[in-house]
């Protein structure tokens, strides 16, 4: 059985997508914003949604729960990995001022550093994909509800 490519080609397209979003919102100068980071979510779960179904196409009646699920968390975190080694390059080499602009809306007595910020991007980033991937095998599943004959008269007890 060959192994499918999907978990990594989504991957890859989420993480340029958060990518080019990030990029995009530091053109306006909001990506300090909080609120934005709304739109990763949006992201994430329309890339994960169509990799976990392009993947049930793919295995047909070899599909079961496991094999999407751990399709579903393959490619988030593919794609988690991916924008958070951007993340770390684009706070450390690009804009070295993000980080202090980004924490000026905290009030916070604690000393922050690039490596705890990354990684709770990182972190942010896998509870996403597990909590999406969760909700998404739920559409995607075969039911075990057997299916019900409508014809047939109502049995009696």
């Amino acid at each position: 059985m060959k192994k499918s490519t999907i978990p990594v080609k989504y991957g890859v397209f989420i993480a340029i997508g958060l990518v080019l979003y990030f990029l995009i919102l530091s053109l306006f100068g909001v990506h300090t914003h909080p609120i934005f980071s709304l739109g990763n979510g949006i992201i994430v779960a329309f890339g994960l949604y169509k990799a976990m179904k392009d993947y049930k196409k793919e295995k047909g009646g070899d599909f079961n729960y496991q094999k999407g699920f751990m399709a579903g968390l393959f490619t988030g975190f593919n794609a988690t990995l991916i924008f958070t080694i951007f993340f770390a390059i684009y706070v450390t080499n690009i804009s070295t001022s993000f980080l202090p602009e980004m924490l000026a809306n905290w009030s916070s007595h604690y000393h922050v550093g690039v490596g705890i910020v990354v990684f709770i991007a990182a972190i942010m980033g896998f509870a996403t994909t597990f909590v999406l991937t969760l909700s998404f095998m739920q559409l995607l599943k075969e039911s075990w509800n057997p299916k019900k004959n409508h014809n047939s008269p109502p049995v009696e007890a």
